[in-house]
């Protein structure tokens, strides 16, 4: 109790737990939260840590800091602690910065696959190959009256998912992707596939409208996949089906800039623990590896409970 009295009773701590209950942040994005130099957001997390409040996800050079659980006492006062925090004179702010930070993550992500669809296929099998795992997937894929695709990119998925489902819709953040997407399905004579314009976190569609979701390759682009998965679970049907693929943690540090990756893939721990959150399970992670160099991809499969 001391050690965690100590580490709170600091206004600038504070604002700190408060910010990082609400998201996973970087060191850099906190500083431009806070308006703080590194030196001294640095410091206080090192407190905060020590002393079990928050955690941190190191991924190749950056760090992501988190609310923790390491605390048991800290844990057993959080509800009320939380509730105290809508007190802080600097609280409604904070919490439009932090919206603001993971805007801005979005908003790059949509910039850059804006930019780069007409040579997506090309430039993400050049640059960060995996091991073929798409028919894998497609055996998975459960018979539904409506199936939908959540970042359908060029469409290279979604035409062989429109053969399995009575009822296809592809949600894509990005508008050349869906033109991509729509040049794709009307070159391989796929029709009656619904492509929509939307957010992962937002998608355009009804509570429980949809009997599967298959997300392949764009989890690791979501500023926040704990609330993509939330977000699914709603749009799924009970007993509704999910599929993720996606890449197995790596190093590739580079992806970031080059392929406009958020995380640098996920371990089946992390994507367990978020799937139990968000309501799901069944949840089996089989993993694809490849001996040529190619990254290890995660195949995921959940039920909504």
């Amino acid at each position: 109790m001391l050690e965690l009295f100590k580490a709170l009773a600091d206004p600038c701590r504070l604002r700190l737990v408060g910010v990082l209950l609400n998201a996973e942040l970087t060191v850099q994005e906190l500083t431009q939260i806070m308006g703080m130099g590194q030196s001294r957001i640095s410091r206080h997390l090192k407190i905060l840590a020590e002393a079990g409040v928050l955690a941190v996800k190191r991924q190749g050079t950056w760090s992501y800091y988190r609310a923790g659980d390491a605390n048991p006492f800290f844990c057993a006062i959080r509800p009320e602690f939380e509730r105290e925090l809508e007190q802080l004179p600097e609280r409604r702010e904070d919490l439009a910065a932090v919206a603001q930070a993971l805007e801005a993550r979005r908003k790059r992500s949509q910039e850059f696959f804006d930019r780069h669809a007409a040579q997506w296929d090309q430039l993400s099998r050049t640059l960060l190959p995996v091991p073929e795992y798409q028919e894998s997937l497609l055996d998975k894929v459960p018979e539904a009256a409506v199936l939908l695709e959540i970042g359908v990119g060029t469409g290279v998925l979604l035409a062989e998912l429109a053969r399995r489902a009575g009822r296809v819709i592809g949600v894509d953040h990005s508008p050349a992707m869906l033109e991509e997407a729509r040049r794709r399905l009307a070159k391989v004579g796929v029709q009656g596939a619904e492509l929509r314009l939307g957010d992962m976190n937002h998608l355009p569609l009804a509570d429980g409208g949809a009997g599967c979701v298959v997300a392949n390759m764009v989890l690791h682009h979501a500023p926040r996949p704990e609330t993509v998965l939330a977000e699914i679970a709603r749009v799924l049907a009970p007993q509704g089906t999910l599929l993720v693929a996606d890449l197995a943690r790596h190093e590739q540090e580079w992806a970031r800039e080059q392929l406009a990756d958020q995380w640098l893939g996920f371990e089946d721990g992390e994507l367990k623990g978020w799937l139990k959150g968000a309501g799901f399970s069944g949840i089996t992670i089989d993993r694809v590896s490849s001996g040529n160099g190619a990254e290890d991809v995660l195949l995921v499969q959940a039920v909504k409970a």
